[in-house]
């Protein structure tokens, strides 16, 4: 099977690509008809897949059976101050994708956010709730999965929310060092989701990816919680010696609109392949535990 990866440095990317050469993850083996998959990983600098001329030519010089569209613009403070380059990288680009991989008869596992909902609620959102985004990066993201469906017949949508890896930047890396050379931080309580591990995330998308059953995903990790509780949990998985301190999206305002809740129901995950996503304290433990060792799987 040859596998296309986009936005292949990135966290995910990053964690698709080495499970895919070991055959296993920290959850267990990968699915056997992947375990002798030629692996393509590309980012900006080798793929825009904003140009759909650029990605037309790269789909016609190479054989793709799966395709991971993990490229995107995710900073959303970013997105807010260029409208333009969310829409091109998150909706035009994911349109460019579908339509070469529709093309190829190849299947598409597209990564969507949490942001495409309201956050405005106090149960996990489902896969069939209404998508009603806030932000422009969420709106962008919603585009891209709209685009995803109308181009592309043999798609997986996989929607999940506060991502860390061992790979680039994220959440985690930052309250550490922050913590590390501060020694005190303030962080929102008001604001609730589930941090999710690459890891886990990668292998889910493999597991979906070898099946017929397309459609719509939530993938995170398990359990809820504030981004104030998941800083302590951070700072203290760390062994740094840092007071942590709450306060409120107001008191703390950003150029986006965050949701206030958004945390994701895996009732397709259930009701399909299986959900052996890790309680979001217990993988983030293993994140700490593993990160010597860029987390490579024995």
């Amino acid at each position: 099977m040859d596998i296309l990866i986009t936005g292949g440095r990135g966290q995910l990317g990053t964690e698709l690509q080495k499970i895919l050469e070991c055959g296993r993850s920290e959850l267990g083996e990968i699915p056997c008809e992947l375990q002798a998959a030629r692996c393509t990983c590309v980012d900006a600098d080798e793929l825009d897949i904003a140009d759909a001329a650029s990605v037309e030519d790269f789909f016609s010089q190479n054989h793709f059976d799966l395709v991971f569209n993990c490229a995107a613009m995710t900073n959303v403070n970013g997105c807010e101050s260029n409208r333009d380059l969310a829409m091109r990288v998150n909706a035009i680009g994911a349109r460019n994708i579908a339509v070469q991989a529709e093309r190829a008869g190849a299947k598409l596992v597209h990564v969507s956010t949490d942001y495409v909902f309201s956050g405005e609620g106090t149960t996990p959102f489902s896969e069939w709730d209404q998508c009603a985004p806030q932000s422009v990066y969420g709106k962008s993201k919603w585009l891209g999965e709209q685009y995803v469906q109308s181009f592309c017949s043999r798609f997986f949508i996989v929607r999940t929310s506060w991502l860390y890896g061992y790979a680039g930047a994220n959440f985690v890396k930052t309250i550490e060092k922050i913590a590390r050379e501060k020694g005190v931080l303030q962080v929102v309580n008001d604001q609730f989701g589930n941090p999710t591990n690459a890891a886990d995330l990668a292998y889910h998308l493999l597991k979906i990816a070898v099946t017929q059953e397309y459609g719509i995903y939530h993938c995170t990790g398990k359990g809820i919680c504030s981004w104030y509780d998941f800083a302590c949990e951070i700072v203290k998985d760390a062994g740094v010696n840092c007071e942590v301190n709450p306060c409120t999206t107001e008191e703390y305002p950003t150029p986006a609109k965050r949701p206030a809740y958004s945390a994701l129901d895996h009732q397709m995950l259930r009701c399909t392949v299986g959900d052996d996503m890790r309680d979001w304290k217990v993988a983030l433990k293993c994140y700490f535990d593993n990160r010597e060792n860029g987390g490579k799987t024995l």
